[in-house]
């Protein structure tokens, strides 16, 4: 059997499954950002209607996920799989949102990398032939991540200048065969890469290492340069950590130039003070499925190289003193 594969890393898609419908929803902060205006919905407030801010956050996903399907003119009996995750433990915030619908469900965990962990693993599914229509979906929200990875917001801890602020939001797509849309040419599966750092409110030097290891695999499997692409784009690196990879890069010889910019540092505006900028599964998520995608959809990109970041790190894992793994996916989207 012939395998796809260009050489190690990176996954050639043949069949190039197309992103036919995406949706967006994001908090009250997120919408006074620099991208309100491509977002499918802004809630009023975090609580969302609930009582609880996880509640919130399982709600959003619920709600991105039966956006996604309408905007795709699809059907829930239409959808063969959906491929989500988040970033609570045992990410339940995906999985209690899928029991609202009946179509199969794939978890995953790339913490802020998982909406490119996501449509890799969907674009494989779909590209051969396994299923038609998948959903791709991930989420956050800054107060049950503060109380989850830092400190509850009751206790009023100052945040240090290295600092991001993890996005309310959620975003989703959808992966098919049929109709029309962006077509996603390529995956690169990044690998876990750890450089000491162990910092929690320093997320952005904790994941440009793996941001490096995943651009230099890509560009060495795909034979392309930064040259090659309208857009070169990460997660959540913000402010500092996609300087750092700047620097990285161009210690290997590579200039990223002025299609690279990272969701991450240009999500807020600067009076917002959110200091090295946004962070969190949603933050990629929704800038991805919002205006990325329509930017595609009108021609002004035409090939772009999207690639979060996600540090698997954890509350045990903090407090035994550990250092914080890195990971990086890249996804090839064509219009």
């Amino acid at each position: 059997m012939k395998i796809n594969k260009k050489r190690a890393q990176t996954i050639v898609l043949k069949n190039k499954p197309k992103i036919i419908g995406s949706y967006s929803i994001v908090g009250p902060k997120e919408g006074q950002g620099n991208f309100s205006e491509y977002f499918d919905y802004v809630m009023k407030n975090d609580h969302f209607g609930e009582n609880t801010f996880e509640k919130a956050e399982r709600k959003m996903i619920e709600t991105a996920i039966t956006g996604v399907i309408e905007n795709a003119k699809l059907l829930p009996r239409d959808i063969d799989a959906m491929v989500a995750g988040d970033l609570l433990n045992q990410i339940i915030s995906s999985s209690y949102a899928a029991r609202a619908f009946e179509f199969p469900f794939l978890g995953v965990y790339g913490a802020c990398s998982t909406m490119a962990e996501s449509m890799a693993v969907a674009a494989v599914l779909v590209d051969g032939g396994f299923c038609e229509n998948v959903v791709c979906c991930t989420g956050s929200h800054f107060s049950t991540a503060e109380r989850q990875y830092r400190f509850p917001l009751e206790l009023g801890n100052q945040r240090p200048p290295t600092s991001q602020w993890t996005i309310t939001g959620a975003g989703s797509c959808v992966l098919s065969l049929q109709g029309d849309g962006p077509k996603v040419t390529s995956v690169t599966f990044g690998k876990v890469v750890d450089w000491g750092v162990n910092d929690v409110n320093n997320m952005g030097a904790a994941m440009a290492p793996a941001a490096r290891d995943t651009l230099l695999a890509h560009f060495k499997n795909s034979n392309t340069t930064p040259d090659d692409y309208d857009l070169i784009v990460t997660g959540d690196l913000g402010k500092l950590g996609s300087e750092i990879l700047i620097d990285l890069m161009e210690d290997e010889g590579i200039k990223l130039g002025v299609s690279y910019c990272d969701c991450g540092q240009m999500y807020f505006k600067h009076n917002q003070n959110t200091f090295c900028g946004g962070s969190g599964a949603g933050c990629c998520a929704t800038i991805f499925n919002s205006y990325i995608i329509k930017k595609l959809r009108e021609g002004l990109y035409k090939k772009i190289l999207f690639l979060p970041t996600g540090a698997l790190l954890s509350t045990t894992t903090s407090q035994q003193g550990d250092t914080i793994p890195g990971v990086c996916h890249a996804i090839v989207v064509e219009a």
